[in-house]
């Protein structure tokens, strides 16, 4: 239950509405309200979200500089090829900044593009489509299991604080029959409605997507808490309904959705390789040559580079899928 004290008046307001008479929102319902509300949506207030001072709520790839854009822009001319890429559109979906990763690089491609949260998607003709912690911000919605049952949590507004409820309702077929009493699983289905969105409009090229991700198998044996989480000022926390629009909320990905609906839609082999393993087999010369630059100096690239890497900081961290479409 959350302290009236952290929700705006704006927030109680806007979730009255939306809960109408009844009083209560399931959890994608509110997580899309507190998130994506054009008014007191976290997503769309302007604020510095990604970064490392105080003023921040989390740190990504994107924090490590130019490096990342480079290491992007270099495995996709690798994957792709050095000539194929000068007739290719990148469009970065999600994208926190005007610019983008790749703003401010040069680069190879015909065109740059972003497109950033609520803004209209249109993809067509040759592309490289690629985004950064889009899929695990995706509204979600949450089932704990009660005497061989699935129940879905819902978010009530009572006496001005909100709180769990669970809510007598149908459940998805896909949630699995045999989960411990007390398992919560958080199910990301609008993640693959919007792979869905952007693998069924008309264009060919390459699909990249850095993101948070489990196995289907991971997801039903390996987490029953669940995997949401909250940040807030560089602090991961488990309340999910406190500072409704001024924190974070995100769940891991189901990796084997996505490659499916890639799969459907036309797409070749889609691989999920670890940011390690994606950058070091993709972005091989770049990698060589940035550490041969900085061999005798630990410069704030080559620590960028480190923590990108690493398996102890974002190098296992994070997952790369990507596929091609001809």
């Amino acid at each position: 239950m959350t302290d009236p004290g952290l929700i705006s008046a704006e927030f109680r307001n806007a979730f009255a509405a939306k809960a109408g008479p009844e009083g209560w929102l399931s959890f994608d319902q509110f997580m899309a309200l507190a998130l994506y509300h054009p008014d007191v949506g976290y997503y769309r207030k302007p604020r510095t979200r990604v970064g490392r001072d105080d003023q921040s709520d989390f740190f990504t790839a994107t924090s490590m500089g130019d490096i990342f854009g480079e290491l992007i822009a270099a495995a996709c001319i690798e994957l792709v090829g050095a000539t194929a890429v000068q007739h290719m559109t990148f469009v970065e979906i999600g994208a926190e900044t005007s610019g983008g990763v790749l703003g401010g690089l040069p680069t190879p491609f015909k065109e740059v593009r972003t497109c950033r949260i609520g803004e209209p998607l249109h993809l067509e003709g040759a592309c490289i489509v690629f985004s950064n912690e889009l899929f695990d911000a995706q509204p979600f919605r949450r089932f704990v299991r009660r005497q061989h049952a699935w129940r879905e949590i819902g978010v009530a507004l009572r006496h001005g604080q909100l709180t769990e409820i669970e809510i007598d309702a149908a459940t998805p077929s896909v949630l699995p029959h045999d989960s411990a009493d007390g398992y919560i699983f958080d199910l990301p289905l609008a993640s693959v409605d919007l792979m869905e969105k952007i693998t069924s409009q008309p264009w060919s090229g390459l699909f990249v997507a850095c993101d948070y991700g489990k196995s289907w198998h991971e997801l039903t044996e390996a987490c029953p808490f669940g995997t949401a989480r909250a940040y807030y000022r560089h602090q991961q926390s488990n309340d999910l309904l406190a500072k409704p629009g001024e924190q974070d909320l995100t769940c891991h990905v189901c990796w084997d959705w996505l490659t499916a609906a890639l799969t459907r839609n036309g797409f070749r082999s889609p691989l999920v390789e670890s940011h390690e393993a994606f950058f070091i087999r993709h972005a091989t010369s770049l990698i060589a040559e940035t550490s041969t630059a900085e061999a005798h100096r630990f410069s704030r690239r080559k620590n960028a580079l480190l923590q990108l890497l690493h398996p102890a900081h974002l190098g296992q961290k994070f997952q790369v899928l990507h596929a091609r479409r001809d």
